[in-house]
C-alpha cells in the first residue's frame, strides 16, 4: 500500500515538473529540488512514524472525546434523577404548605368563635357589674334618702319639744336621765 501511495504521489508531482524547459533531473531545476525536499520530507515522516504517532493522537482524542460524551450522559442522566427527586419534593413541600394553610384557616375560625363566646361573656360580666353598681347606687340612695328623712325627723322634733318643753319639764328629764345613768352603771 505504501508503494502504490508513493507512486501515485509521484505521478501527481511529477507532472508540473515535465512541464518546465531542461533536464529534469538536476540542481539547477527547482522543480526536481522541491520534490526531492518534498520526498525527503515524506520519508522523514514516515522513519519516524509520524502518522502512526498522529493516528494515535486522533485515536486518544477520539477515545478523551467518547469518555466526556459517556461522562456527560452519566452526568444528564444524575441530573435528570435529581431534578424528578427535586420536584417530588416541592410537591410534597406545596402539599404541606396547603395543609398548613388549612390547618390555619381552621385554627382561625375556632381562634374567632372562642374570642366571641369571651366576648359575649365579658359583656354579660360587664352588665351584671354594671346592674350590681345600680342596685347598690339605688340602695345608697334610699339610705341617703332615708338618713335625711331621719334628720329632717329629728330636727323637726326637736323643735316641735323646744316649743312644747318648759324649764320644769327640762329640768324633770334632765334628772331622770341622770336617774337612768346611774342606775345602769351601777
Amino acid at each position: 500500500m505504501r508503494i502504490k501511495a508513493l507512486a501515485l504521489l509521484l505521478t501527481v508531482s511529477a507532472q508540473p515538473a515535465l512541464a518546465a524547459s531542461g533536464p529534469f533531473f538536476s540542481l539547477g531545476n527547482t522543480d526536481f529540488v522541491v520534490l526531492l525536499g518534498f520526498l525527503l520530507f515524506i520519508g522523514v515522516l514516515l522513519y519516524f512514524k509520524i502518522p502512526t504517532l498522529l493516528g494515535g493522537l486522533l485515536d486518544k482524542r477520539a477515545q478523551g472525546i467518547r469518555d466526556e460524551l459517556d461522562e456527560a450522559k452519566a452526568l444528564r442522566e444524575e441530573a435528570q434523577t435529581l431534578l424528578a427527586s427535586y420536584e417530588r419534593k416541592q410537591k410534597e413541600v406545596q402539599e404541606q404548605a396547603d395543609r398548613i394553610v388549612e390547618a390555619a384557616k381552621k385554627d382561625a375560625i375556632l381562634a374567632a368563635d372562642q374570642a366571641k363566646e369571651d366576648l359575649k361573656a365579658s359583656i354579660a360580666r360587664r352588665l351584671a357589674a354594671a346592674q350590681d353598681q345600680l342596685a347598690s347606687a339605688e340602695a345608697g340612695a334610699v339610705k341617703e334618702v332615708r338618713d335625711t328623712a331621719v334628720t329632717v325627723a329629728i330636727v323637726a322634733a326637736n323643735d316641735v319639744i323646744a316649743k312644747q318643753m318648759t324649764a320644769k319639764t327640762s329640768a324633770a328629764l334632765i334628772d331622770d336621765a341622770i336617774g337612768e345613768v346611774s342606775s345602769k352603771l351601777h
